[in-house]
């Protein structure tokens, strides 16, 4: 086989892969693990049931697959951030990431929601410490800036759980939020329920808010 022909093979897989991977995601979203059917995900994808049988030997591996993609996407510029770092950026920057991934990606955290609700019965241990490593990274450094005076609140586990349930609502009750303001919640809505949240988390946090968040 020639490199070229490697090449072109290597960007089919590929492809294919990001296509089945998307509409499992759609799948998964709507439907749940049980319910969700590998002819279903075959179906959105445009492919062959045996393509997804392919690159995917069943649907728990499909599934694990969309697990490890969302908790990657959920990867941020928090997790490189410092004791040196101003907490005011820091968090307002994870704040507007949380927030526009669930305005691109709001899937994404209603699988991710189900699958908690369920008791995280797919989330292997790896998966579990490598969250619980996080978290404890995480909550070191805002510990810090509390024992700093830098940051003002009681508890910094708190702090992480109110801003993933602030964010994570406008993707997980997106359709509850559209029927009681009687609109459709677009980019411009999204941008300025961001504005509100910085301000909200920051401002009980005893910080100011940057001027970009304004």
């Amino acid at each position: 086989m020639t490199q070229a022909k490697k090449n072109k093979d290597g960007r089919i897989s590929a492809q294919n892969k990001a296509l089945i991977l998307a509409a499992a995601e759609k799948e998964f979203a709507k439907h749940g693990f049980n319910g969700t059917r590998i002819q279903q995900v075959a179906d959105a994808a445009g492919l062959p049931k045996t393509n997804v049988l392919y690159y995917f030997k069943s649907k728990h591996d499909l599934y694990v697959e969309v697990l490890e993609q969302i908790l990657s996407l959920w990867n941020s510029a928090f997790d490189e951030a410092s004791i040196d770092d101003d907490p005011a950026d820091v968090l307002a920057r994870y704040i507007a990431e949380k927030m526009e991934i669930s305005r691109t990606k709001p899937e994404a955290s209603k699988i991710f929601a189900l699958e908690i609700i369920n008791g995280a019965p797919n989330l292997h241990s790896f998966f579990k410490e490598q969250h619980i490593h996080w978290m404890d990274g995480r909550v070191s450094l805002l510990q810090s800036w509390i024992d700093q005076g830098r940051l003002h609140t009681r508890d910094p586990y708190a702090l992480l759980f109110h801003i993933w349930a602030c964010s994570q609502h406008y993707a997980d009750f997106g359709a509850q939020i559209e029927v009681l303001k009687g609109e459709p919640f677009d980019e411009h809505a999204f941008s300025e329920a961001t504005k509100d949240l910085i301000e909200l988390i920051l401002k009980g946090c005893g910080l100011h808010v940057p001027e970009r968040y304004k």
